[in-house]
């Protein structure tokens, strides 16, 4: 178990907890847009990646178009793990939420006695790997694993670091390059706990999509006046400006993170034409793999200036659960560029997962 020395540690422990708030929305892209990320990753890979893929995936079955699963189908995979809950005599199970049913719908590939088990061990084996704040009745549980879908950067940065708050040897960077070392054959660096290939696989397909969704990490902290302070500059967090990515940033009936999630109607939740045309315009990365996924969090971050460009905000809920309205300098012009960003992030989430396959599997 990492020590907790860090107040970065402890600031991504509280987020842990408050998401527990918010964990309707708190998915990056949704279903769709993670299968949009696999389905072009999956039309770029070279023919050795592409089988390589098909093998780790389908545990080396013989190839049934008509049931194998590919990175397409394998996108949604670590939202549905968070399905599973703790129960309170210590034991792991997959729950089914009766009212929200249409959760599931991403997850069919994975409902087999067999798949649900590997989701059941696999959160059991990443809920207490890392440091959690006491549980009580105001701080309910987290699940480690939560904190490997995001980053929470604050906008005043211009790159990626890991000595800013914000950021944990947890976080998504180093969950993606967890996943990248389990696929070279090599260990998987504390305090993750990753049991195969086929695991790396599906962690690294659904990671990627979140690295390319802007406010899974670039993050706005507000104080009680709705302006941005700078957790830097007090070398620590305070929870009571925490947005979390967004969730607590209300636009009337919606929140920011959940309009950034949507994607465009016409895509749908595989790659188009238009997707595959910009993904092969990605510019190659440099250096070596083990830079990429900090180089590309820097990337997103940039991106995520303009997402909270021309954004004003008035707190409306004091705390536990602190919330902000925010106002648009032009609201159809905000949600104009959005879609363009949108569409660029998912066509890079695909070339870049590519790449990386691409490289291990030449």
């Amino acid at each position: 178990m990492p020590k907790p020395t860090a107040p970065r540690t402890a600031a991504a422990i509280t987020l842990t907890c408050l998401l527990c708030l918010y964990s309707a929305s708190a998915f990056a892209w949704g279903y769709q847009g993670h299968r949009v990320v696999g389905s072009i990753a999956g039309q770029l890979l070279n023919d050795n990646a592409r089988e390589q893929v098909r093998k780790i995936l389908n545990e080396g079955a013989a190839p049934d178009p008509k049931r194998d699963l590919d990175l397409r189908k394998a996108g949604p995979w670590a939202d549905c793990v968070k399905s599973v809950e703790r129960r309170a005599n210590g034991t792991y199970d997959y729950v089914v939420n009766p009212e929200h049913l249409e959760w599931e719908v991403p997850c069919t590939p994975f409902k087999s006695e067999a798949e649900r088990a590997r989701m059941v061990d696999y959160a059991a084996r990443n809920w207490s790997n890392c440091v959690y704040l006491p549980d009580g009745p105001d701080k309910p549980p987290g699940a480690c694993h939560n904190t490997y879908h995001f980053e929470d950067v604050a906008i005043q940065r211009d790159h990626f670091d890991r000595s800013f708050q914000g950021t944990s040897d947890h976080d998504l960077v180093a969950a993606i390059a967890a996943a990248i070392a389990v696929l070279r054959d090599q260990p998987a660096p504390p305090p993750f706990s990753i049991k195969d290939k086929k695991e790396a696989l599906l962690m690294l397909t659904h990671f990627m999509g979140d690295l390319h969704q802007p406010l899974h990490v670039g993050a706005a902290y507000l104080d009680a006046e709705g302006r941005l302070v700078d957790p830097d500059i007090a070398h620590a967090i305070d929870p009571d400006t925490e947005t979390v990515g967004g969730n607590a940033i209300q636009d009337q009936n919606v929140n920011l993170h959940g309009e950034w999630d949507d994607i465009p109607t016409d895509i749908g939740d595989a790659a188009t034409h238009e997707l595959l045309t910009e993904a092969r315009s990605v510019p190659a990365s440099q250096g070596p793999i083990g830079s990429w996924p900090a180089n590309w969090a820097t990337d997103t971050i940039q991106i995520a200036h303009q997402a909270f460009d021309g954004l004003s905000f008035q707190r409306s809920q004091p705390p536990p659960k602190v919330e902000w309205t925010v106002s648009f300098d032009d609201h159809t012009a905000y949600l104009w560029l959005a879609d363009l960003i949108k569409r660029k992030q998912l066509a890079k989430g695909g070339a870049r997962l590519a790449e990386i396959l691409n490289a291990i599997w030449p």
